[in-house]
């Protein structure tokens, strides 16, 4: 007989396998879509910033990267594009890191091995019929696509480039970030534990910058990124191949809905599917994540009379993401706009609250803790 399924989870990347361990955890059976695309050639150079809040629900999944690729950050450093600076510190406030940096492949590796393990989840090379389809997609999803899912999209003026960068000196287990005068923002993230001396790279810039900086030579575009890190970890050696993707902000209008097929059953989006955000406060996956263990919360919670296919429950699960989410989009958005001014008046403003903020004590204090994920 064939297997019945209360969910079928569309897209089996972080989010995607994170959701399947947490409803197997509710005893609800999960179909998992797995990509049966081949593998890229080029290595995957991603990384992620995770916070307390991400790294406490992956232990709990026992999915949490070992020491050598989830580096801890202990100090952030943010530069504007005159004397201003923001400091971050995790003795500050005490805790042991600020945020984590992990490998992507690391971490996928970790979820695919639970997931195998894991008899309440089974991978699937199709959609299959449940009471619930799950769209984890990303933010190209054809699914949601499909459902008719409005997501309504603001592109940024830039494309963001990731590499990954051997450096001269150490990097101290430091985040680091640039605001450039032309609207660029280049990071700096530390990799390979505490005394590594390689960083991830995301350097939004605008989308003509991008071409060239995609068409130099190896040595000449670590040049350039030496120059925009203003020599701060010494010579840099491009140890990795290049990706780019255009930026955005977005959001679906509707966040859950029944299937057109099937009145019976209901469908609903998560992590990239649902929402973007511009990196530059490395909380894309956090978010992502914080979607995945709502929607298991507000199904493993619910009434044994209630379907996983309610669309009371899914609303409340949107209603939650919604207003988490507004506070760091407005965040992410207003610095992205604030920093995109060229022009002197704006740039004397910027620099003047950066020096600010840092001195703001109990601001920056919550501030530091939203990011964290520990308010």
């Amino acid at each position: 007989m064939a297997q019945s399924f209360d969910i079928c989870i569309r897209g089996a990347g972080v989010v995607g396998r994170t959701l399947a361990l947490l409803l197997a955890r509710e005893r609800l059976n999960v179909a998992l879509v797995a990509n049966t695309a081949p593998a890229p050639e080029a290595a995957d150079v991603r990384a992620y910033a995770l916070n307390a809040a991400s790294r406490t629900l992956l232990e709990s999944l026992r999915s949490w990267p070992d020491a050598v690729h989830a580096t801890p950050v202990t100090h952030m450093r943010v530069q504007g594009d005159q004397d201003g600076e923001v400091r971050f510190d995790a003795a500050a406030q005490g805790v042991p890191a600020l945020a984590w940096i992990v490998d992507v492949p690391a971490l996928e590796a970790r979820l695919q091995d639970a997931v195998r393990f894991q008899p309440q989840v089974e991978l699937v090379q199709a959609p299959v019929p449940a009471a619930l389809t799950v769209v984890c997609e990303g933010r190209a999803s054809r699914t949601r696509s499909e459902l008719g899912a409005e997501f309504d999209i603001a592109p940024y003026p830039q494309h963001a480039i990731a590499a990954r960068m051997a450096c001269e000196k150490p990097h101290g287990q430091v985040a680091r970030q640039w605001f450039a005068p032309d609207g660029s923002i280049l990071a700096f993230l530390p990799l390979s534990g505490e005394g590594g001396s390689t960083v991830a790279v995301v350097w939004s810039v605008a989308p003509p910058l991008a071409a060239e900086l995609l068409a130099l030579e190896a040595a000449a575009f670590a040049q350039r990124m030496q120059a925009a890190s203003q020599g701060a970890l010494g010579a840099l050696t491009l140890a990795s191949e290049r990706a780019a993707w255009p930026l955005q902000q977005a959001q679906a209008r509707h966040w859950c809905g029944t299937l057109p097929t099937s009145p019976a059953a209901a469908w609903v989006l998560a992590g990239d599917a649902a929402h973007n955000v511009h990196p530059l406060t490395g909380q894309g996956l956090n978010l992502g994540l914080g979607d995945a263990q709502a929607l298991a919360q507000v199904l493993g919670g619910r009434d044994a009379w209630r379907s996983v296919s309610d669309l009371r429950l899914l609303r409340r699960y949107e209603r939650q993401r919604k207003t988490a989410l507004a506070p760091m989009g407005l965040a992410t958005d207003g610095l992205h706009q604030l920093f995109s001014r060229p022009q002197g008046p704006w740039q004397t403003l910027r620099n003047w609250g950066m020096k600010g903020f840092d001195h703001s004590g109990p601001l920056k204090d919550w501030m530091a803790r939203q990011a964290m994920g520990t308010r």
